[in-house]
């Protein structure tokens, strides 16, 4: 990737542009030996390519916060990181499960940590009475459900997506509609199903249990739902996927059912990550600002960390339809 598509270089830049994980780039940086030669030597390059400086450790003063993922395996986490970055905040990156809560807040008041961002978890009772005793300022990135009256979140309007999903294929003339969502405990997942329930339902299209179904929000999940939906003696002319990843998973799963997309099955995405321009067909899917998301949990966080009041505790972010060749209307 030319230096000038990578813009002010980041470990999340560096990590896109080597095809690597951030975890990898960050041992890279910090001289770390699990790293195999050739994958260190490409990182480096690039790395020295681009002028990349190392953020050495600032006086107490200074923003250093955590940014806790569950996990950093997806573009999905890639995209909310460099909203991040952008923030002005100078963040560590950590990615577990939380196995262990009381060791999750002790590890951040132990290591001096400023606040934290939380992507896409559950802050609980507990959590947030430890929290509050330490505190430490924190900003939940897309609950997975709706945190407490006190705790600051972002987000995204899940549920006009999911009627702005349904609708356009709706207004394209399918009536046999399916739905993958993400996993049923996910805020965002049931916001997206109860759009697209209202997006029937306006239409005068009755909801088809069997029809509505849900993933992981992962490839996997949208290709084994897909092909259980795709065997059913009825089966849908269109599928509305709770995530773009689960969306590939559903193309996937018709092509190997034999069917082409959008002539046999109109696929709609959500997320709009940036290969969904880049897939075969280019997936019609609604934009979810995840960049901006991560940028505006930071200047949040920022805010908190300085004692400034925040003028909502609940941030959503518009989200819109990005109409692309992966629909059509169906199939006389």
């Amino acid at each position: 990737m030319p230096p000038h598509q990578l813009g002010r270089p980041t470990l999340a830049s560096i990590a896109a542009a080597a095809g690597v994980s951030l975890p990898t780039v960050s041992k890279v940086v910090n001289g770390k030996a699990d790293v195999a030669p050739a994958t260190r030597a490409h990182v480096q390059q690039l790395l020295d390519a681009h002028n990349y400086v190392p953020v050495t450790r600032r006086p107490a003063e200074d923003l250093l916060v955590d940014v806790v993922f569950t996990a950093l395996d997806s573009p999905w986490a890639v995209e909310i990181l460099r909203g991040v970055t952008e923030s002005g905040l100078e963040v560590v990156v950590s990615s577990q499960s939380r196995t262990s809560d009381v060791d999750w807040v002790q590890a951040l008041v132990a290591g001096g940590r400023r606040g934290a961002l939380v992507v896409t978890s559950r802050l609980t009772a507990a959590d947030q009475r430890r929290l509050g005793r330490s505190k430490l300022p924190v900003v939940v990135i897309d609950p997975v459900d709706m945190p407490g009256q006190d705790v600051p979140s972002v987000g995204a309007t899940n549920w006009a997506g999911g009627l702005a999903a349904t609708e356009h294929l709706v207004e394209l003339g399918h009536r046999r509609i399916a739905v993958v969502g993400g996993p049923q405990a996910y805020l965002c997942s049931r916001a997206r199903i109860d759009g697209y329930r209202a997006a029937l339902e306006r239409a005068g299209i009755a909801v088809d249990p069997t029809l509505v179904v849900h993933g992981t929000f992962r490839h996997q999940g949208g290709y084994d739902q897909a092909q259980a939906l795709l065997a059913l003696p009825d089966p849908p002319t269109a599928i509305f996927a709770g995530s773009d990843e689960q969306a590939f998973g559903v193309m996937e799963a018709a092509r190997q059912a034999g069917l082409s997309v959008p002539d046999d099955l109109s696929v709609v995405g959500f997320d709009d990550l940036p290969m969904a321009r880049w897939s075969s067909p280019p997936l019609t899917t609604v934009c979810q600002p995840l960049a901006d998301m991560g940028r505006m949990a930071g200047r949040m966080l920022h805010d908190l960390v300085n004692g400034r009041v925040l003028g909502s505790q609940r941030m959503e972010l518009a989200t819109h339809l990005v109409t692309r060749a992966s629909t059509a209307p169906p199939r006389r």
